[in-house]
């Protein structure tokens, strides 16, 4: 079982900016972000291939937000800028235990983060 853990949740005013980090605990080949804002469904934010470092992002956050890893540290990074009242959600950082096609469902992933949550307001 790889344990993920995110931290660097907070609050942060419109046009702001926000770090979080997901580190795991053994290598994976795929991790990424997810988010879910209070009802409504999780969406997919942004992945990140491990070994060739291809990165993937939602509509909504191109351009403001950049998915990153640091392969010694096995720990990937979500660089928000720009942040929007739409943003406001629990980011949850996950990850594949085997390779796959698809990234941006949830059930392209294994394992689950608890979750760190991220307040954008005026």
């Amino acid at each position: 079982q790889v344990q993920l853990v995110e931290s660097g949740g907070g609050m942060v005013q419109v046009g702001g900016s926000l770090r979080l980090s997901c580190a795991a605990s053994e290598v994976t080949y795929t991790m990424g972000w997810f988010r879910q804002a209070p009802g409504k469904e999780r969406e997919f934010v942004a992945a990140i291939r491990w070994s060739g470092g291809s990165t993937y992002y939602a509509d909504s956050v191109k351009g403001r937000f950049t998915i990153s890893r640091d392969v010694y540290k096995l720990t990937q990074y979500l660089q928000m800028n720009s942040l929007k009242d739409e943003d406001t959600a629990l980011y949850y950082c996950a990850a594949a235990r085997m390779w796959r096609v698809g990234l941006s469902t949830s059930r392209d992933y294994d394992y689950w983060g608890q979750g760190t949550q991220v307040t954008v307001g005026s």
